[in-house]
């Protein structure tokens, strides 16, 4: 079965709020089956125009794994203190390439 991603894409606006919101996050992600790829870090755009302020990606076993993670009632109550700490957040769910 093939794992699922998370990919983030956020611009920060307020950090403290922000630091809230990551106090409790990765207890989540790791409740559901889920850890961290990548959490901030350096980037560059190697190509097109694409220049996202900081991203994050998360992977968990499954889609349908993720899928839950987000719908469920304890990143739910998680999520609302992320409001009004960030520009934007986009965040897609993808699935990965199932293993041969």
């Amino acid at each position: 079965m093939a794992a699922g991603y998370i990919v983030v894409e956020m611009k920060i606006s307020d950090p403290a709020r922000y630091k809230e919101y990551m106090a409790d996050a990765p207890a989540t992600i790791a409740a559901a089956g889920g850890e961290y790829l990548v959490r901030g870090g350096r980037s560059e755009t190697i190509e097109g125009d694409w220049a996202p302020a900081r991203m994050a990606i998360l992977k968990f076993p499954t889609y349908e794994q993720a899928r839950a993670w987000y719908d469920g009632e304890r990143y739910r109550q998680v999520r609302a203190k992320r409001a009004g700490a960030t520009e934007f957040f986009n965040m897609v769910l993808v699935e990965g390439v199932p293993p041969v």
